[in-house]
């Protein structure tokens, strides 16, 4: 079993979704992304993903851009991604890393897979990488033992989904709305559906991203999915502090209203 499916599997049993928290490693610097996850976790988030700045952020919206800008500015690198991944992981909550395709192909697949693991990452988000195109990194993925996970849209057809389940181990990764990612007003009407449909094709976690960003919202996905993604709320906590030590104080505020959000979804 692995780290991810202990998460999703004690959720389960307690009746509630996952919290997931993002940030992109260096932001607000090294050891302020690392204090922010800490205080994530100590707020109730399960799962944390740590992105990797990248200077084509195709998916990520203005407020996740300015963040990993500040972070490329300040020389953070592919090692020093690892390093976060290492020390967040080393509290032992599940560590994930989302990076687009391109710097793990600089990196070298194999030699990326084998990197991730020894940071103790649980596994990979790849968002502009699909499933057709992911060959060699399945087959890396299988020799070191990580989790895969492929995003889904309400765009995608049934037989989109299928494929992407079906190369996705860990988790699926819904996103609400056709767009890039920020806090929204509402968390997009085709979500639940979405979901719906992706659950009639496998026994996966799925897992809803873009939008959310308050206990409401949070409390409304964690009726209809297994785990509530939220970045950009984090990251605008930590863009609108006056110094980092109030923006690690603000995430975590953040972190436990969303995650009591989450253990009292919508109607309970």
């Amino acid at each position: 079993m692995t780290d991810l499916q202990t998460v999703f599997d004690g959720a389960r049993k307690d009746g509630r979704a996952v919290l997931v928290g993002y940030l992109p490693a260096g932001f607000p610097s090294f050891g302020g992304c690392i204090a922010a996850f800490t205080a994530m976790v100590a707020a109730g988030v399960e799962i944390v993903e740590v992105g990797l700045p990248y200077s084509d952020p195709v998916l990520d919206g203005p407020v996740i851009q300015e963040a990993s800008d500040r972070a490329l500015r300040a020389g953070t690198r592919t090692r020093d991604v690892l390093r976060t991944v290492e020390a967040v992981a080393a509290t032992g909550v599940a560590t994930l890393l989302m990076s687009y395709w391109n710097p793990v192909e600089r990196h070298g697949v194999e030699t990326f897979a084998r990197d991730l693991v020894g940071a103790g990452a649980a596994g990979l988000i790849t968002p502009d990488l699909i499933p057709d195109e992911a060959e060699e990194w399945v087959a890396a993925s299988d020799r070191y033992g990580l989790d895969r996970i492929f995003l889904v849209s309400p765009a995608s057809t049934d037989a989109r989904i299928r494929t992407a389940v079906d190369a996705c181990r860990g988790f699926v990764y819904a996103t609400s709305i056709m767009g890039v990612t920020g806090t929204r007003e509402q968390t997009g009407r085709h979500a639940p559906d979405l979901v719906a449909r992706v659950r009639e094709q496998t026994d996966l976690p799925v897992s809803l991203g873009l939008g959310v960003s308050n206990r409401a919202q949070a409390s409304e996905v964690a009726a209809y999915a297994d785990g509530v993604i939220v970045g950009s709320a984090f990251v605008r906590r930590l863009l609108d502090a006056p110094d980092e030590a109030t923006g690690v104080d603000r995430v975590g505020a953040l972190a436990a209203e969303l995650a009591d959000g989450v253990r009292h979804p919508h109607g309970d």
